[in-house]
C-alpha cells in the first residue's frame, strides 16, 4: 500500500491544468487534506473490499458527450434559484449572515425543527469534514457501512480516528446488527449514507429508524441524506423527526443533487443544539456559503416544480438505464439515487479508457473482488450515448 498527500500529488501533477480534469472522478476531491491511499495495482485504496480504478490518463471533460461521473443533476440549478443568484451577484462583497439565518429559518419550517437544530455550510460535504474534525480531535473511531462515502471518514482518520468498516449486507442494505455490535468505548460516532453512496441502495426505514433511536442513546449517529430528494416519499423516509425527539442524531442534506446546485455549494445538518454547539465552538458553519448562493438556495427552495421535474426526468433515466441493462444481460443494484451501479466483465482501469474514447464519463470500482460501474443519471439524450457506448465496449 502506498500514501500520498496532497504536497506528493501535486508534485505528480494531479493538479496541474491537465490533472485538474480528472479530479471530479476522485473520490477524495472534496477532502484535499485527507491523505491518498493506493494499493500495488494504482486503484485509490479505501478498504480491503472497496477500492477505485484510475485511468492512466486525464480525459478533457470539457469534451465528453456524457459527463456521467459525479452526481451532478444535468438539470439545475432551477431558473428561479439563477434569477436570484444573478439579481444578488452585485452585492457579493457582502457578508450574508442576516440572510442565512433567514434562510435557516426556512429550512426550519420544512424539516418541522427549531432554527436552532439548523447549521449551513457550503455543501454537506463541508459539514460532514467539519463534524469529523471536531468529534475525533481526540481520536477514538467512527463505524460505518463499507462501501460508503468517505468523505466524513477520510478526515475522520485523517484527524486521528480509526474506521471499523462494517461490509453491506447481500441485499447492499446496512447491516445494523454488525454496525451495533462494533460500538465500543472509543467509539466516537456512527456515520450512515442512506441512500447509500457508490451504491444508491436503501435501508429499510423501520429498522433504521429503531437502530438510530436506540443506538443514538450511547453514541451520536450521523445520517447523510443527500440523495433522498430523489424519492417521491423522501420526507417520509427521512431520520429527522428523531432530533425533535430529543435523540443525538445529525441529519444532512444538500442542494447539489435535487436541486442541482453542486457548484453553489449549499447544505445543511439537522441536529441538537448541544451537538452544533460543539461543532461551532470550533468552526463556523454559514461562513462559506456566497451571498448569491444563500439567495438562491431560498429560491430554488420555492421552485417545487423544478423539483418535481429533476425527480421524474431522474427516475425515466434510471428505467433506460434498467432496460438497458436488461437487454445486455447485466444485473444492477435497484437505485433510490441519481445514479446506478452494475458488475462489468472487463478489468476497472481498461473500462475506464474505453468508455472514455467513447467521450463517456463514468466511474470504475472493485467491490467485493467485483469490478463494477457506477453511471451518474444525466440527460435522457446523455443516458442514449452511455448506452450506446456500453454496447460497444461491453458487447
Amino acid at each position: 500500500m502506498n500514501t500520498l498527500d496532497r504536497r506528493t500529488w501535486l508534485k505528480r501533477g494531479a493538479l496541474t491544468a491537465a490533472g485538474a480534469l480528472v479530479m471530479p472522478q476522485l473520490s477524495f476531491g472534496e477532502t484535499p487534506r485527507a491523505q491518498l491511499k493506493f494499493d500495488s495495482r494504482g486503484r485509490t485504496l479505501y478498504s480491503p473490499f472497496f477500492k477505485e480504478y484510475n485511468a492512466s490518463f486525464f480525459p478533457d471533460e470539457t469534451k465528453l458527450l456524457a459527463k456521467l461521473n459525479a452526481n451532478e443533476n444535468p438539470y439545475g440549478p432551477s431558473p428561479m434559484a439563477v434569477e436570484a443568484f444573478k439579481k444578488t451577484a452585485h452585492l457579493g462583497n457582502r457578508y450574508a449572515w442576516r440572510e442565512l439565518f433567514d434562510v435557516m429559518d426556512k429550512i426550519a419550517i420544512l424539516e418541522n425543527v427549531d432554527a436552532k437544530n439548523i447549521m449551513m455550510g457550503p455543501g454537506s460535504s463541508d459539514l460532514l469534514e467539519k463534524t469529523a474534525m471536531v468529534m475525533f480531535a481526540k481520536g477514538g473511531n467512527v463505524v460505518s457501512a463499507d462501501p460508503s462515502y468517505m468523505s466524513l471518514i477520510r478526515v475522520a482518520e485523517a484527524t486521528g480516528a480509526t474506521w471499523k468498516s462494517i461490509p453491506l449486507q447481500d441485499d447492499w442494505s446496512h447491516d445494523l446488527k454488525g454496525m451495533e455490535a462494533a460500538i465500543d468505548a472509543d467509539t466516537k460516532l456512527v456515520y450512515i449514507c442512506n441512500p447509500n453512496n457508490p451504491t444508491g441502495s436503501m435501508t429499510d426505514h423501520a429498522e433504521l429508524v429503531d437502530f438510530c433511536s436506540r443506538v443514538s442513546e450511547k453514541v451520536p449517529i450521523f445520517v447523510d441524506e443527500a440523495y433522498m430528494g430523489f424519492l417521491e416519499d423522501g420526507a417520509k423516509k427521512s431520520m429527522v423527526s428523531l432530533v425533535n425527539q430529543g435523540k443525538d442524531v445529525i441529519i444532512a442534506r444538500t442542494f447539489s443533487k435535487i436541486h442541482g446546485m453542486a457548484g453553489l455549494r449549499v447544505g445543511y445538518v439537522v441536529a441538537q443544539e448541544a451537538t452544533l454547539d460543539k461543532i461551532q465552538a470550533v468552526t463556523r458553519g454559514g461562513m462559506g456559503i456566497t451571498y448569491p448562493s444563500i439567495y438562491a438556495a431560498s429560491a430554488s427552495m420555492d421552485d417545487i416544480e423544478f423539483q418535481n421535474k429533476s425527480r421524474k426526468l431522474n427516475a425515466e433515466c434510471r428505467e433506460f438505464v434498467y432496460k438497458t441493462l436488461d437487454d445486455m444481460g447485466y444485473e444492477y443494484v435497484p437505485s433510490s439515487t441519481s445514479f446506478i451501479l452494475f458488475p462489468i466483465e472487463m478489468e476497472g482501469e481498461a473500462f475506464l479508457e474505453k468508455m472514455t474514447a467513447q467521450q463517456v464519463g463514468v466511474r470504475a470500482f472493485d467491490i467485493m473482488d467485483k469490478n463494477w460501474c457506477r453511471v451518474s443519471m444525466g440527460t435522457m439524450d446523455e443516458m442514449k450515448i452511455f448506452a450506446t457506448a456500453l454496447q460497444k465496449v461491453l458487447v
